[in-house]
């Protein structure tokens, strides 16, 4: 079956390569046809459930999942319903509008938009796509490291972690490459650091609020497969602030002509504010996991709410 994702570019970043002493390398998933890696996964999920005959997708989700997952029903010319709480923005319903599926608007917050989603699950042929929790989407994410494996020589894999998916997959392409010995940074925001916490406290957390500008990564408990890999693989635990990714996604946009969520600026940040985990390394590869829910104006707001200079 022919992926619904793209092979993305594998950039280097040469000012950030010369400012650290380092080969830093981005793998510019940002690129793909949803505007996130996260069609990697959700696509092959969707591929796979057509193939066992579904007729219905329903995603819960503020972003890119929803939108990656309008992208794959759309691809496989499926009927495709996406459920947003009303925190989601015009913008960002609109993307899932412009492209021909179903949008319902539920609920003040994700969890309430996920049970109208499993409610409209009930009927027949109707599939529930989740945002990050299943094994078939950490399958299509893992894509991401066997497109690099056997092309670069990398030491360490930095991408951010919201839910845990993406983190999951890049595991698991790791170790189905015999790349087991390569360590992943997993940065998250201050203000919706699950993965963190669950690893501080030995079990999954439930944070009482999301409270970072990067709502892309604002899942409130990991899946238990992601906080599981931690005790399997080196995975090691980062935090920045919202102000600190904001930063890196003007930088980046200065550098590299492209724009990113915060969600994916927090990854960035690990290079532009050269922290200290990041020293041990001389072959980073930073996944640029883009994000949709980014234009020119909101660049401008975030720099003038943190006052970047």
């Amino acid at each position: 079956m022919t992926p619904l994702h793209l092979n993305t570019p594998l950039l280097a970043h040469r000012a950030l390569s010369s400012a650290l002493d380092k080969q830093v390398w981005l793998k510019m998933d940002n690129l793909q046809p949803s505007g996130s890696f996260k069609l990697r996964g959700i696509g092959l999920m969707c591929q796979r459930a057509a193939a066992k005959g579904a007729r219905h997708f329903v995603c819960p989700s503020g972003g890119n999942a929803g939108f990656s997952a309008a992208v794959a029903g759309v691809a496989l010319g499926l009927q495709t319903t996406i459920v947003v709480p009303e925190t989601t923005s015009e913008t960002v319903r609109n993307a899932i509008r412009a492209i021909g599926v179903n949008l319902i608007v539920e609920g003040k917050v994700w969890d309430e938009a996920n049970q109208r989603a499993l409610a409209l699950c009930e009927q027949a042929g109707t599939v529930y796509i989740p945002p990050f929790d299943h094994a078939d989407i950490w399958d299509g994410h893992a894509s991401l490291i066997d497109e690099v494996a056997g092309q670069l020589d990398f030491d360490v894999v930095v991408c951010s972690v919201g839910g845990g998916g993406l983190m999951s997959g890049i595991v698991q392409g790791l170790q189905r490459n015999d790349l087991k010995h390569v360590p992943v940074i997993a940065v998250e925001t201050e203000g919706a650091a699950s993965l963190h916490a669950a690893m501080q406290a030995g079990e999954l957390v439930t944070l009482p609020a999301i409270t970072t500008i990067a709502n892309s990564l604002g899942a409130r408990r990991v899946a238990q497969k992601a906080l599981d890999l931690t005790r399997e693989h080196d995975i090691r635990s980062v935090l920045v602030s919202d102000a600190q990714a904001v930063d890196a996604c003007l930088k980046f946009a200065d550098d590299m002509r492209a724009l990113v969520e915060p969600a994916c600026g927090a990854t960035l940040a690990v290079a532009y504010q050269n922290l200290s985990v990041l020293h041990a390394f001389k072959k980073p590869l930073f996944v640029v996991c883009g994000g949709i829910g980014v234009d020119l104006d909101k660049l401008q707001a975030w720099k003038n709410q943190f006052q970047l200079v």
